[in-house]
């Protein structure tokens, strides 16, 4: 019985990078063996344990074979023959097939190391194309690895765009998709994820709102990008660098769906985007399952943005409507995400990226003087019922104009 460390840990140790969790593959052990030393079983569809002390987890070494489509037709087999080299190859990338013994010996036979200097994501056998959630993996990966210079292998691209055409992508699943792209909004650089899944043609069909926008004008003098596509990936670039929340980075991501159904005749503008916007954020997050304080946010921001613009411009009615709107008086940590993905919608456009805006600002004053005005005084003034509610409106208006004046 021989027992490695692989995948991840060794590849981030590779690449500098502090290591987090450490999986392990155990050759020529039976389940017994393994029960035998303390270990308990937890795999449903093959055998993996976790540590009696450590509860990191090893998994038997194992070979797989293709029976059905998507990404749960597959047979395990394990037994106390397969070899290591046989266990790595069933790995999606070169960089996550390296082994490392207890020595310290790293075993490479697939050449991850060399595609860790070279900064390449390549897959490691033809079999890749067996696993339709390796295409979200690579693109996930993409995201992470971009600041470092790593790039996909051309080759790995055409065999991701090979499954999309031949429909793999069709047998996906909601909540596998959901998961890896909310892993993929938490890394570095979230846009490469999805100009990876564009790149190979998946995008078009797992986020089709989001490969709608491409090729939409808007008003040059506004979006020296042009292209509400590239636009979209801008803002969330600016998202990434403004808050480490994933939520904050989809409402940047799906803010302008609206202008994908815009009519040609309209173009570059884009009139009621938001409010056509948000029957499609609806019918997105339905579809992928996506969690509802990711849904409620990033409907906010699909309809309220033009107003968090317009900031300095809005009459103090208006103003104090649309803060009752957005709730920031029992919701004040969504109210600030909001802000932080309109502030990302601003700053994602060639030159606007680092500019001072006032709209925060006002944003957030704006709200905390409304704060202030609340049921208590206005009860304690003897009034009742819906009085109460009118007077503290009328109150807040009242300081919101002062406030703008």
């Amino acid at each position: 019985m021989q027992i490695y460390k692989v995948g991840g840990a060794v590849r981030d140790r590779l690449l500098g990078l502090s290591v987090k969790d450490i999986d392990w593959v155990v050759v020529g052990a039976t389940p017994a063996e393994m029960e035998q030393r303390g270990f308990r079983a937890v795999g449903k569809d093959f055998p993996v344990f976790l540590h009696p002390q450590s509860n990191e987890e090893y998994a038997l070494a194992r070979t797989e074979r293709k029976t059905a489509p998507g990404y749960t037709g597959f047979q395990f087999h394990t037994s106390t023959e397969v070899t290591l080299e046989e266990d790595l190859i069933r790995r999606d990338l070169t960089i996550n097939a390296i082994a490392e013994d207890d020595n310290g010996q790293l075993i490479d036979p697939y050449h991850g190391q060399q595609d860790i200097q070279q900064r390449i994501l390549r897959h490691v056998s033809p079999a890749f194309v067996e696993d339709p959630v390796r295409i979200l993996r690579v693109a996930r990966f993409a995201a992470r690895f971009h600041s470092l210079g790593f790039t996909i292998a051309e080759e790995t691209i055409s065999l991701m765009r090979e499954m999309v055409e031949n429909g793999e992508t069709d047998a996906l699943v909601a909540e596998r998709v959901w998961q890896e792209t909310q892993r993929a909004l938490s890394e570095p650089s979230p846009h490469i994820y999805f100009q990876s899944l564009r790149e190979c043609g998946a995008l078009a069909v797992i986020f089709r709102e989001i490969d709608n926008l491409y090729g939409v004008p808007q008003p040059e003098e506004h979006h020296p990008e042009i292209d509400t596509g590239i636009h979209t990936m801008m803002v969330l670039q600016q998202a990434a660098r403004l808050s480490d929340a994933p939520a904050v980075r989809f409402a940047a991501l799906v803010h302008d769906l609206g202008k994908g159904t815009t009519p040609k005749e309209e173009w570059p503008r884009h009139i009621a985007h938001e409010a056509r916007g948000v029957p499609l954020v609806k019918a997105l997050c339905q579809r992928l399952k996506v969690p509802n304080d990711y849904k409620e946010l990033a409907l906010i921001v699909t309809e309220f943005h033009l107003h968090y613009h317009r900031a300095a411009e809005l009459k103090a009615s208006t103003m104090v409507d649309t803060l009752q709107k957005l709730d920031p008086y029992r919701k004040p940590e969504r109210y600030e995400h909001f802000i932080l993905a309109c502030e990302a919608d601003s700053r994602g456009r060639p030159g606007f990226e680092d500019k001072d805006y006032d709209q925060p600002r006002i944003m957030r004053e704006a709200a905390d003087l409304c704060r202030q005005v609340n049921a208590r005084s206005m009860v304690e003034q003897g009034l009742r019922g819906p009085a109460i509610a009118k007077a503290i409106r009328e109150e807040r208006i009242k300081i919101v104009h002062q406030m703008t004046r």
